[in-house]
């Protein structure tokens, strides 16, 4: 139960990754179990996401979004073409689910397609992250001590792309 009210929490938040919890739960329940409670966790938590921003942020921020050219689509799109998007983004391991979740809920989506398309979009990226995290847990100190290096090692690059732009 605490698993899946910080995965709520998470979802709601926006822009705190999940996989700190899912690498927990993996720790803590074995892989399936884990995966399984992570999947519950972030759907239920994408649905509360969901109906929060579309009653706090809706008229406040959709002109502001409209400016972005990659939302604009899921911003105007409804039902199926919206499931369609939605689903496609969350198969993407690793994209902030807040900035699906937000833009789908200032958009035109109904909960139910978003509901869906959301939950179905996260299996295989969850099964993804769920994986590497297990893989990751089985590695020795110098696996660990790669990834760390390599992880500061890429948000250092990203950092300073994002500068050069």
């Amino acid at each position: 139960m605490i698993s899946i009210f910080l995965s709520i929490l998470i979802a709601v938040i926006g822009v705190l990754p999940s996989f700190f919890i899912t690498a927990t739960n993996i720790l803590f329940f074995g892989f399936w179990n884990g995966t399984l409670i992570s999947f519950i966790g972030e759907s239920i938590g994408a649905a509360i996401a969901f109906i929060l921003y579309r009653k706090g942020f809706k008229k406040a921020m959709e002109s502001r979004l409209l400016k972005y050219e990659k939302l604009k689509k899921l911003l105007s799109a409804q039902n199926k073409e919206a499931f369609q998007l939605i689903f496609s983004l969350r198969l993407i391991p690793y994209v902030p689910s807040g900035l699906i979740t937000f833009a789908a809920a200032i958009g035109n989506v109904s909960f139910t397609y978003f509901f869906i398309a959301s939950s179905l979009g996260k299996i295989p990226a969850l099964l993804l992250e769920a994986y590497s995290v297990y893989g990751a847990t089985l590695l020795g100190g110098q696996g660990k001590l790669f990834l760390i290096f390599l992880g500061l090692f890429l948000v250092y690059f990203l950092i300073k792309q994002k500068k050069k732009k």
